[in-house]
């Protein structure tokens, strides 16, 4: 059985974050870890609290996966300080870690950024050249590659831009534009194009986190990097069409939808 690691924050509604995280994983068949580097108190109308963990824990909480049960993937979601980021990335490149999926969580839909600017430069200097890689949305690519997005061609030209400062692939997703969902990667010399519908649901909660941490699953049973994005995007499709209702704000997607055996029955 494979193995991945997600390194994010706890949600506690369980509809993005590490929840989110493990239910992906273990939809893929992959056995999940987690370092946990927040606990927020959540629900799909918002968030209410966060207590973020101290640098010295997440950094036993890395050894003890890394010593015991060694991921075969990792994914990192939204880490909101310098010094967290700094354990991060000097634990994966210590235990030399593969597969590394960064989600680049600075930028929410409404535009707010999320990080401040000191955690901003970390990841990019100390997270983003070790990634495999990285998985921006529109406002975050712009972020990183300092170009403006407003085109199909200007996705193009930032993804290369980025591609080519961090030495990884990118995955700049579409979803922040108006008709469709159609997501980029540039890996190389591999320009693809992962073309979907946009699902009318207004129950996306998670959506980054799910993508990233599919991904990150492919890639630990082994499917190359363009295969691994075509079936995570497969997959995310799938959990958001089986359209789940859960809440009374923006709720959680399905991550099981595709999960049916005699223990999932209900009465």
């Amino acid at each position: 059985m494979h193995t991945a690691l997600t390194i994010a924050g706890s949600d506690s509604s369980g509809g993005a974050g590490i929840q989110a995280d493990i239910k992906t994983m273990t939809a893929h068949g992959v056995y999940a870890m987690s370092a946990v580097t927040a606990l927020t108190a959540q629900n799909t109308t918002g968030v209410t609290g966060i207590m973020e963990v101290t640098p010295a824990f997440l950094e036993q909480q890395l050894d003890c996966i890394f010593t015991d049960i060694r991921p075969d993937a990792v994914k990192t979601g939204m880490v909101s300080s310098s010094a967290l980021i700094e354990v991060i990335a000097e634990r994966l490149t210590r235990y030399q870690a593969e597969n590394i999926v960064v989600d680049p969580v600075m930028v929410a839909t409404s535009g707010a950024r999320l990080i401040g600017e000191d955690a901003v430069q970390t990841l990019c200097e100390r997270l983003l050249p070790i990634a495999s890689l990285v998985t921006p949305n529109i406002p975050e690519s712009e972020v990183l590659s300092g170009r403006s997005i407003t085109s199909a061609e200007q996705m193009i030209d930032a993804a290369k831009a980025i591609s080519d400062k961090y030495g990884c692939a990118v995955l700049c997703k579409g979803g922040h534009r108006v008709n469709d969902a159609n997501d980029l990667l540039v890996d190389g010399d591999t320009v693809a194009w992962f073309r979907s519908p946009r699902i009318d649901n207004p129950n996306t909660h998670g959506t980054g986190c799910t993508l990233s941490s599919a991904i990150a699953s492919n890639l630990a049973n082994g499917y190359p990097m363009e295969e691994s994005v075509r079936r995570a995007k497969r997959y995310l499709t799938g959990a958001l069409s089986a359209m789940l209702d859960l809440g009374q704000g923006s709720g959680p997607m399905n991550h099981a939808f595709a999960i049916t055996n005699e223990f999932t029955k209900s009465i």
